[in-house]
């Protein structure tokens, strides 16, 4: 589904990443660690063609992301879901709306899809909060809001950039488990998180494989995680 081939990432005129091949198979799990400036967030960036190597290959669902036109790649990336570290909102929107918008600006019939979104709010546990506004919600419910706008599209891939950096170790477990049932349903999933605690709980319930991106290179982890 994605796939990196001795890629290689530069920026402010040095190399950050190095001698990068993966591959992210159908259904298949991920866990992405390394310390802070590691370059996970560019991993991830250049997973979804948001950024484009300095060097090597990255296919999309068996596209070359160097040939694609712009408007490919806007399709494309309609097939992977992504939840930003930061968490953006349009603070003027309710949360609904917020986790909506892909539908809105992809051109979906907003009537046919009002159940469909109904029910993703609700499997986020964010029912009760629909109608607030994202300056009156909590680390936790922005995370889950977050989580449902990235997946609103039913995307193939969801690539999460520290989903649970900013919130308690129970909302954590909320999050890490609705990120399992999704890859139960058979979604390809790969986190980005320097949690080892996390992802030891993962591994109790899903076949998760550990990546580290270690002096610009990445690495398979050790069993000792």
């Amino acid at each position: 589904m994605i796939e990196l081939d001795n890629v290689a990432y530069s920026y402010g005129g040095g190399e950050l990443l190095s001698e990068i091949s993966l591959k992210l198979a159908p259904g298949s799990f991920h866990f992405l660690t390394g310390p802070s400036g590691a370059g996970k967030t560019t991993l991830l960036k250049l997973c979804y063609g948001a950024l484009m190597p300095t060097a090597g290959e990255v296919r999309l669902f068996d596209g070359d992301v160097r040939a694609m036109e712009r408007d490919d790649i806007a399709m494309v990336r309609r097939r992977v879901g992504v939840v930003h570290q930061d968490c953006q909102f349009l603070d003027h929107l309710p949360v609904a709306d917020n986790i909506a918008l892909p539908l809105m600006v992809s051109g979906q019939d907003m009537l046919r899809e009002d159940a469909n979104l109904k029910e993703l709010i609700g499997w986020v546990g964010l029912k009760a909060r629909a109608g607030a506004l994202p300056p009156e919600l909590s680390g936790g419910e922005r995370q889950r809001a977050a989580l449902a706008r990235a997946i609103i599209m039913s995307p193939d891939v969801i690539l999460a950039d520290e989903p649970t950096g900013n919130v308690d170790w129970e909302m954590s477990q909320r999050l890490l488990r609705l990120l399992i049932e999704l890859n139960r349903m058979g979604k390809t999933i790969m986190i980005a998180t320097h949690d080892l605690a996390l992802i030891r709980a993962a591994k109790a319930h899903v076949q998760a494989r550990v990546l580290r991106i270690s002096n610009r290179r990445l690495q398979l982890a050790g069993a000792d995680l």
